[in-house]
């Protein structure tokens, strides 16, 4: 069992990526799987991905997606395992500790299975993979999949950017839907549109519904039009009737209206989104929009939006001290914090000066 990159004899030509689940984290796990798509231009790469995820991922360029449909219980390992009857694959990278992609790793035949390193190694990942990624200190989320691709030999970030690249898939339906919501606008000589994606899939990281309609009056005020967006869950539409019923402006109501592609095209012609620790903040990050993003629970510096962590509003390093009297870096990185009501402490003016300070850096 290795952590160190083995040298590479001879090109991969089959690629297998397992990574089920959440939207956000598929996201950061594109920029990787295309990172190697780059370096290995000929090798088939197939990856196994949830149904919901699918949706976001579906048209990838060079890329075969296998569906693992949770809820079929049990019966999804036995799906999985006939879809990929009779296939060898060159490597498989097993990008997720849950025990529920561990298991789905056991019916795929891989001649080498790359997992995460000890200290990331939850739910029995580690007895699952006899290869592992190398140790990193603090990683984002994304670094930890670029872990992967570097542990193959391949340059991650862009030389001429040194940042990482996405390039995400749109149908000219789903960029002319985006356009058809926004051109009313443009027509009357509106160029900024602040999207506004409130709900996060655990309600305790939400935002408070009349500090969101304050967000969004103070930006109607500056020239934008915002737009509320998110999934069609009771959830998010009563979120979406609490800021509608507070706010002052006239604020386009897109919940529960979009798909994700239709989504990711509008987050593309945003000029800026405002989110919780949610997968919309993610992918605006894949089409190059910036985010403001809202954090209590979660370190920002692991799952922040990743080329816009510089305009997080977050509580979570002062309540972490708080609630263990130790900071980050004293402890385990990653240690999430507890509470239902800590996302109360974001307060209006920290995130209007934020947007302020992407209108001023980002030149709105």
């Amino acid at each position: 069992m290795t952590a160190v990159s083995p040298s590479i004899s001879q090109p991969l030509q089959s690629i297998c990526i397992l990574r089920l689940s959440a939207i956000g984290d598929v996201c950061h796990a594109v920029a990787a799987v295309q990172a190697i798509q780059r370096h290995y231009p000929l090798a088939q790469i197939t990856w196994i991905v949830g149904k919901v995820e699918a949706m976001l991922l579906k048209d990838l360029p060079g890329v075969e997606l296998v569906v693992f449909d949770k809820k079929l219980g049990f019966k999804a390992y036995a799906d999985l395992k006939q879809k990929l009857q009779g296939r060898q694959f060159d490597v498989l990278l097993h990008m997720q500790v849950a025990l529920r992609a561990n298991l789905a790793s056991l019916v795929i035949n891989a001649k080498r299975k790359i997992g995460f390193d000890w200290s990331r190694a939850k739910e029995l990942h580690a007895l699952f993979m006899p290869e592992r990624i190398a140790p990193q200190a603090t990683p984002h989320v994304l670094d930890g999949f670029a872990g992967f691709a570097r542990h193959l030999g391949v340059p991650f970030l862009l030389e001429s950017t040194d940042k990482p690249q996405w390039q995400m898939p749109l149908s000219q339906s789903d960029v002319d839907f985006a356009t058809a919501q926004l051109q009313p606008f443009r027509d009357q000589g509106t160029s900024r549109f602040l999207v506004i994606c409130p709900a996060a899939s655990k309600a305790e990281r939400n935002w408070l519904p009349m500090r969101y309609a304050a967000i969004a009056d103070y930006a109607a005020n500056l020239g934008f039009v915002v737009l509320l967006c998110g999934g069609p869950t009771a959830m998010e539409y009563q979120l979406r009737d609490d800021i509608l019923q507070q706010t002052q402006s006239n604020v386009v109501d897109l919940v529960g209206k979009t798909t994700l592609k239709q989504l990711l095209a509008l987050l593309q012609q945003a000029s800026v989104v405002i989110a919780p620790d949610t997968g919309p903040a993610h992918m605006a990050v894949t089409v190059g929009t910036p985010v403001i993003g809202l954090y209590a629970h979660s370190n920002p510096d692991r799952t922040g939006p990743y080329l816009y962590r510089q305009y997080v509003v977050e509580v979570y390093h002062d309540e972490l001290l708080r609630q263990t009297g130790k900071t980050a870096a004293q402890q385990k990185f990653g240690k999430r914090v507890k509470g239902s009501h800590l996302m109360e402490q974001i307060k209006v003016e920290a995130v209007k000066t934020m947007l302020d300070t992407v209108i001023t850096q980002e030149k709105l």
